[in-house]
């Protein structure tokens, strides 16, 4: 998993709103095998090996009605270590009755499901990528139907929750503009683009991997920034791996008429489409 490590940049943690804290403990921690490192009357911090934080979820005190499109979260997506990993969970999924979307996206094999507040989650495991078809700059992705049975053929029944190598592989937001976005995410953070597909989507990268960030227009083109008591996106972390690294994007974003605050340990920023990015060390 060197591409979830510096010199790249990548999602390290996702933050999200929810409407009752203890329904959706209750969720991550017994479908998606989730920890709790940190709680709080409000807020949970959640882990895969004990000390990572990888989810932080919070109930805000006042709750609004969402409407039905915004920008935000299109799914966050855990990477597991190893194929029979991916087994296992799905084993688990069918003894609990969980129902679930998969795809076959060449590069990886993935399962799609939604929290109680339908949050999108992938969880996901990756082709070697010496298997990944790169044409010049640009990666070879599909949506095709995923080969569950060869995948349990892997597995050996074993479901402890999250194995302690899970990372944070990617997160995919729902943004208004695609052209906007683009320019936020290349020129403002530094990230490549590895794949158009279509007009309404793209996916971006550090490192050659194959996206540490998707974005669409599926169903929010020209569409609201999800408002500040909406159940769904927060924020996400991305990993900074140097100062110098930090000063460019400060000078970059600026340039771009990005927002940039300063927090401890970093800086905040805010895409167009309204999506608050956390930029750490």
């Amino acid at each position: 998993m060197h591409f979830h490590e510096k010199p790249n940049t990548y999602v390290t943690n996702v933050e999200l709103k929810v409407s009752d804290l203890q329904r959706s403990l209750t969720y991550y921690q017994e479908v998606i095998g989730f920890k709790v490192l940190h709680q709080e009357s409000h807020k949970a911090t959640l882990t895969a090996d004990g000390k990572t934080a990888l989810l932080t979820i919070i109930q805000p005190e006042t709750l609004e009605e969402k409407t039905r499109f915004t920008t935000g979260l299109y799914h966050f997506a855990l990477l597991l270590p190893t194929r029979r990993d991916l087994a296992n969970i799905i084993t688990h999924f069918h003894h609990i009755g969980v129902h679930f979307g998969a795809s076959d996206h060449d590069v990886s094999e993935a399962l799609y499901l939604n929290d109680p507040d339908k949050n999108g989650i992938e969880v996901y495991v990756d082709r070697p990528e010496n298997k990944w078809t790169w044409h010049f700059d640009q990666v070879h992705m599909v949506t095709e139907p995923l080969n569950i049975q060869s995948i349990l053929e892997e597995g050996n029944g074993r479901w402890d929750g999250l194995p302690t190598d899970t990372v944070m592989g990617h997160i995919h937001l729902s943004v208004s503009n695609l052209i906007v976005a683009e320019e936020f995410y290349t020129k403002g953070l530094g990230f490549e683009i590895v794949t158009r597909y279509g007009e309404q989507a793209l996916f971006i990268s550090t490192g050659r991997y194959h996206h540490h960030i998707g974005l669409n227009t599926w169903y929010s083109e020209n569409a609201p920034k999800l408002g500040e008591n909406q159940v769904g996106l927060k924020t996400f972390s991305l990993r900074l791996d140097s100062e110098e690294q930090a000063v460019t994007m400060r000078e970059n974003l600026l340039a771009i008429g990005a927002p940039v605050i300063e927090i401890d340990g970093g800086f905040q920023t805010e895409d167009p489409a309204g999506n608050v990015v956390l930029l750490k060390f």
